[in-house]
Parts: structure tokens; C-alpha cells; sequence
């Protein structure tokens, strides 16, 4: 009888890092988003449900928070056993879920990354307005870094960004809430797309990207948030881990495509096809 050959050596595990966020049923954001991006830069994406969605292209239908219990079980359950890198957290919906994440990640030794999600692509809200005071206080001290969107950068500080030119005062406006760097996305004014990275010691750095015409851009805030922790969690610096994962969300916004009859999600598998 032949031998066989000796099993080869498990292989080193990848980087790891936690998305805490809601569920897309299609797809194209949140839970679902993050782990496609996460899968795509090479780490392992482990996963804390905060919410289940039912959404589509058109908007979402509907959401439903789980219990303060269930959160907090799953993340001990990973973060107990497997342990994290680097941690990304968006859809939180409640006041319960904003102050029982906080309370989580405020016990843990590697880099947050907080997208303040407030509403969906379409408009439709995923963060309670009684929340809105419970991100800016609870959550976003435990942050490294905070990625809001304009929309975003309104609710939690009250200040209108209309031009390039107010986005550092946003920005220093965002840093005096207590993460350790905000990066101000410019995605919904005209022009070119730019984005500011913005840090506690004075530093800035502006990210340039072409604007691509293509509507089909649902789940681009929540990529790019899940890469840039991605990518922290592979062990660049804040400004490096930006560029690459501002790098890849550019790619895969450039191949959105159409699905159902609306607003089709960003392309995770660009690089693949």
C-alpha cells in the first residue's frame, strides 16, 4: 500500500477583523458589504448582527434590532476566542445598541473604525434620532477613526459642509467629539470626489478620486469604512490604510452594477473579473 504523503502544516491565520452592523438582505451594504470587501484585501471577517434589514434596490422595507443580549453575546463569543485586529462598526440603530457596543469596544485593544451610519443610500433611517446624541457621546470616544458621510457630518455637529473649503473645520469640529482621526467624506459635493483625513496633531491629508457616472453605488460607505479597518488590521498607518482602501473603493465603484429597479450596489470583486 502506497504511503501517503504527510498532511501539510495548517497555514498561518489571516488578520482578523469585526464588522458590528446591521444586515442587507440585498446585499449590497452593511453586514453583507464588509465581509465581501473584508474577503477581497485578504483578512478574515467576523461578523456581530445588530440589526436585520429587509432591503432591496429600491430602499429598505423594513428593520428589526436584536436585543442588547444578542450583541453583546456575539461579540464575547469572537472577540473571547479568536480575537480581533481591527474592528469596524456601522448600523447601531438604538440607543440600547450605541451604548452596549461603546461599553464593548471601550474594553478592547485594537483600532476602531466607526462609520456613523444614520440613513441609508436611499434616505431611509437606521439610527434613531434619540441615538444621535448617544453616537456623539458614547461612541465616538472609543473611536480611532470616524468615517461620516456630509449628511452625517450635520447630524452629529450641526455645521453645513457645502465646499472643500469647510471641511477642515468640520473635520476639527468631528476630532473634538474624541475619536483619534475623522476622515470627512466629500462624496456628495461637485466635482471631483475628495475626502479629508484629518488628525489630532494637526495633520491632513486630502484623498482625490475621479467621479465616475454611475449611479449604482449602494454599499461605498460601508466599504470603504470595513477597508480601511482591513487594512489597519494588515498593519499600515492611518494615511496608508486610507489610500488603499480609497484605492479599492474607487475600483468597485467604477464597476457598480444594475441590479433590480433601483440602485444597484458597488462591485466587491472588481479586482477578480
Amino acid at each position: 500500500m502506497p504511503l501517503l504523503p504527510p498532511s501539510p502544516a495548517p497555514a498561518a491565520a489571516p488578520p482578523r477583523v469585526l464588522t458590528v452592523a446591521g444586515s442587507d438582505s440585498g446585499g449590497g451594504a452593511g453586514i453583507q458589504a464588509d465581509l465581501k470587501a473584508m474577503l477581497a484585501l485578504g483578512v478574515h471577517g467576523m461578523s456581530v448582527i445588530t440589526a436585520v434589514t429587509a432591503q432591496n434596490s429600491l430602499g429598505v422595507q423594513g428593520y428589526w434590532e436584536l436585543p442588547a443580549e444578542a450583541v453583546r453575546a456575539q461579540f464575547r463569543s469572537v472577540v473571547d476566542d479568536i480575537g480581533v485586529q481591527a474592528v469596524k462598526t456601522g448600523m447601531l440603530a438604538s440607543i440600547e445598541l450605541v451604548e452596549t457596543v461603546s461599553e464593548l469596544l471601550a474594553g478592547i485593544d485594537a483600532p476602531v473604525v466607526v462609520d456613523p451610519v444614520g440613513v441609508s443610500k436611499h434616505g431611509d433611517a437606521l439610527l434613531a434620532a434619540e441615538a444621535v446624541a448617544t453616537v456623539r457621546e458614547r461612541l465616538l470616544p472609543v473611536a480611532t477613526l470616524a468615517t461620516p458621510n456630509l449628511h452625517e457630518v450635520t447630524q452629529l455637529t450641526g455645521l453645513t459642509v457645502t465646499g472643500e473649503g469647510d471641511m477642515p473645520a468640520a473635520a476639527q469640529a468631528l476630532l473634538d467629539l474624541g475619536p483619534r482621526w475623522v476622515l470627512v467624506k466629500g462624496g456628495h459635493l461637485e466635482g471631483e470626489a475628495a475626502d479629508l483625513l484629518y488628525g489630532g496633531a494637526g495633520e491632513q491629508y486630502w484623498y482625490r478620486a475621479p467621479r465616475y457616472d454611475n449611479r449604482h453605488t449602494h454599499g461605498t460607505g460601508c466599504t470603504l469604512a470595513s477597508s480601511i479597518a482591513a487594512e489597519l488590521a494588515k498593519g499600515l498607518a492611518m494615511p496608508d490604510a486610507v489610500a488603499a482602501a480609497k484605492e479599492y473603493v474607487t475600483g468597485a465603484i467604477a464597476g457598480g452594477f444594475a441590479l433590480g429597479a433601483g440602485i444597484g450596489p458597488v462591485d466587491h470583486a472588481w479586482r477578480w473579473r
